[in-house]
């Protein structure tokens, strides 16, 4: 199974991924802050403090994106896309 194997985040709302199968994903995740939920990620310090979960990402809050969320509100940057 794909997994998050590299992780950057930006202060920007953005974060940079490598897959282990060797893609290379980027996602902008600003329009995620619309949620309560994402509130406090509306401070970029607060954005970065995120964690590779393998198959989820996770931020010091509390909240987390599943992988498959991440790859649908992603821009494949290299590598050969999988079919779903």
């Amino acid at each position: 199974m794909v997994k998050i194997a590299t992780l950057k985040a930006t202060p920007d709302w953005k974060i940079f991924y490598t897959l282990s199968n060797g893609e290379e994903r980027t996602s902008d995740l600003k329009h995620f802050l619309q949620f309560d939920v994402f509130k406090e990620l509306s401070e970029p310090e607060e954005f970065l403090k995120i964690h590779n979960g393998g198959y989820f990402v996770e931020w010091d809050s509390g909240c987390d994106l599943s992988l498959d969320t991440l790859n649908k509100n992603s821009i494949l940057l290299r590598g050969k896309q999988i079919a779903a």
